[in-house]
């Protein structure tokens, strides 16, 4: 089920299953009467809302070769340094859940989505 825009244009997420979704949306309706803490309701979005997908070094370098673009230019959309561009793709490091999450939006919408 791929994120979807309420009419508020904001982005929902994305959940793991529509059972986990009704879960979700009873609990954030517990949430906002006050019946249940902040704590756990994080929890309830750990549980049932995906994670963005993993990245690794041979996705990255096809999205930033997609869209032809050097490791400096790249990182300069993304708001990154050149070297972290550098790591990724030789393997050294992996993003992390909100670059994750960046880098599927970028996939997902390219780069003008950014500006």
């Amino acid at each position: 089920m791929p994120a979807r825009r309420s009419l508020t244009g904001r982005i929902k997420p994305t959940y793991k299953s529509e059972v986990f979704e009704a879960l979700h949306r009873s609990a954030s309706a517990l949430h906002r009467v006050g019946a249940m803490d902040v704590q756990t309701m994080r929890n309830f979005d750990v549980a049932c809302i995906k994670r963005p997908a993993t990245w690794n070094k041979t996705k990255v370098r096809r999205l930033r070769e997609r869209y032809r673009m050097s490791q400096p230019v790249f990182a300069a959309h993304l708001n990154l340094t050149p070297s972290t561009v550098a790591q990724w793709e030789s393997g050294a490091k992996r993003p992390s859940n909100i670059a994750a999450k960046l880098l599927q939006v970028f996939d997902k919408y390219g780069p003008d989505i950014l500006r």
